[in-house]
């Protein structure tokens, strides 16, 4: 019986002797994180599955994990399916896959510090069809048999001075009390540790690749706030940063404080509080407001200050970057390397810098087929050759205190075939529709989307995310509310500041996979006799594309001048960071294309 099997029999005998006849394991935190600590990875542990999305249901008889297109191929790797059914979201939902599966009459458990009250509602009216109830848990029934859970980080938090935020935190709250003034409330709810840690300049180690702190905060209308951290997380330095205006208490009185607010009007967000913070203020007496959490927003839309700083830092990556290429087009046609030895070296030249905090998420390290696998994560088990013949696609990115880095390249290891440039010339040729595109103020990312795939669809072809997602400042590399999709998010208004990721793919099961990224900044842009505000993107990242795999054949002589004059910024700004051989090479990939 292997380690996993052991775990999903522990785990349903706790649920009988809970007298639970299911129960729901989603993949997230206590702030309906994206990426979370060690101690909540319950659906790792419990599963063996190491993507970034997904969710579990476990009944007496059965059990089913659900993810979406980006994990399709992974977790048929990683989750037995001989104990557990493949469902795929968003063709169907935990909610619906419990209306037709749970036992009649049963009593299904879930943990009300893991869901949103939407997923709570949609779940109870399904299961009411069957009879069926659903049951919040004391306690979570996974960390009663998990013997060496971790326990949650003890990190102090950090201040991310002024000079790189570009705003003090006591503006930032009075920005909220105006807005909660407006609202006619009194307080908000922030949970979302992003947000947090933006309102308040602060910074922690708490969750890996994202530079966040665990806490919760209200905010009041006289622009004071309560700050509900772990006491031993904060010392002198923080708490003056803080200042008189944030109230500092132990992050266990955060539920305590929510039942203490009858009478008050409170905001709360229902998509980034779960379902246990609304039932605390509901019972407490509290009138609330379910709306955004009024740190999304000014957090997604970058000041002169952040927009400096990503510039610094995209500058800087993209130097480390070109510096691992270049090594790369020596050391990969020797065959000696594999997935590990070349992300361990990019690593290497990000950490020469001597400013990387951290990796902005778990590097993808794909050689062939293994490119084939979206969000890929190379191991021991999977580690395959950078073989001549075969693509390398590498995504990756890093943490520096002045900016956040995602860039993706997709590189030939030898000759590539016919059918690979024509994939790859697809791909940029979507990739330079998004970032020349010029559009109206009050235009949504998902109206943009179909440009990155349109010259896909005329050969029958697709890929199963996004184009683009939000990008924080030294935060979260996956950042709302904006996103470049049809689907989760696409339609909120792009606005100035904002930053973007822009990355189509194409990925042809096991046989390769193609990405291209760069991240991009919302601008205005000036038309002579325009009747609308316009607006378009800057391309932040800099590094060389692909040249064997590019057929110029298929570039429209404006798409040829947008390479040229990219490239041309890339020698300008990175050459000049690189010497000797590396410094050649960036000279010849980024030569002129004609």
């Amino acid at each position: 019986m292997s380690a996993y099997e052991d775990r999903l029999k522990a785990l349903r005998e706790e649920l009988a002797r809970r007298r639970l006849d299911g129960f729901v394991v989603p993949l997230t935190d206590e702030h309906m994180s994206e990426y979370v600590g060690a101690y909540a990875q319950r659906l790792a542990w419990l599963t063996g599955f190491q993507g970034s999305a997904g969710s579990a249901v476990v009944l007496p008889a059965e059990a089913a994990i659900f993810i979406d297109g980006r994990y399709t191929l992974q977790v048929r790797d990683q989750v037995d399916g001989k104990h557990w059914s493949y469902q795929s979201v968003p063709q169907t939902s935990t909610a619906e896959w419990l209306e037709k599966n749970a036992p009649d009459g049963g009593r299904i458990g879930y943990d009300p510090w893991l869901h949103t009250k939407g997923w709570v509602e949609a779940a109870k009216k399904a299961l009411a069809s069957k009879g069926a109830e659903l049951v919040a848990v004391d306690t979570n029934p996974i960390d009663s048999v998990w013997p060496d859970k971790p326990a949650p980080s003890d990190a102090r938090l950090v201040v991310q001075p002024d000079e790189l935020t570009g705003q003090a935190s006591a503006a930032k709250r009075a920005e909220i009390a105006d807005w909660l003034e407006s609202k006619k409330a009194n307080s908000a709810v922030l949970s979302a540790l992003d947000s947090i840690a933006w309102t308040f300049n602060v910074r922690g180690t708490d969750v890996e690749r994202t530079p966040v702190a665990l806490a919760y905060a209200l905010v009041h209308a006289d622009a004071t706030a309560d700050l509900y951290v772990a006491s031993d997380k904060i010392d002198d330095v923080v708490r003056q940063h803080l200042g008189n205006g944030v109230r500092v208490h132990d992050r266990t009185a955060f539920e305590p404080a929510l039942r203490a607010l009858a009478g008050k009007t409170v905001a709360v967000d229902p998509e980034r509080a779960v379902a246990a913070i609304f039932e605390s203020l509901s019972k407490g007496g509290a009138t609330l407001i379910e709306t955004r959490d009024p740190a999304v927003l000014p957090k997604a839309i970058k000041n002169a200050v952040e927009v400096a700083g990503h510039k610094s830092a995209q500058a800087r990556d993209g130097a480390a970057l070109s510096r691992f290429l270049h090594w790369l087009s020596v050391e990969a046609p020797k065959g000696e390397l594999d997935e590990l030895t070349a992300q361990t070296k990019l690593r290497a030249f990000r950490d020469e810098t001597g400013l990387l905090r951290d990796l902005s998420f778990d590097t993808i390290s794909g050689a062939g087929p293994n490119g084939a696998v979206v969000h890929y994560r190379a191991s021991e088990e999977t580690n395959r050759p950078l073989e001549r013949g075969s693509l390398y696609l590498v995504d990756s990115g890093g943490q520096y205190q002045d900016g956040t880095t995602d860039v993706t390249r997709t590189v030939a290891i030898g000759e590539p075939t016919a059918e690979m440039r024509d994939r790859y010339t697809r791909v940029l040729k979507g990739h330079i529709a998004i970032a020349s595109a010029i559009f109206p103020k009050g235009t949504r990312g998902g109206q943009l989307d179909i440009l990155a795939r349109q010259y896909l669809w005329a050969a029958g072809l697709d890929y199963a995310h996004g184009t683009g997602h939000g990008v924080g400042s030294y935060l979260s590399v996956h950042e709302g509310p904006q996103r470049i999709a049809t689907f989760g998010g696409g339609d909120e208004p792009l606005q100035i500041g904002m930053i973007l990721s822009n990355e189509p793919g194409y990925y042809k099961t096991g046989e390769y996979g193609i990405r291209i990224e760069n991240l991009i900044l919302t601008v205005p842009v000036a038309i002579d006799g325009a009747e609308k505000e316009m607006y378009g993107f800057e391309t932040l990242t800099l590094a060389p594309y692909e040249r064997a795999l590019i057929d110029i054949s298929m570039l429209t002589a404006d798409e040829l001048a947008w390479i040229n004059a990219y490239h041309a910024r890339v020698s300008a700004e990175i050459g000049s960071q690189l010497e000797g051989d590396a410094k050649a090479w960036i000279e010849a990939a980024t030569a002129e294309l004609n």
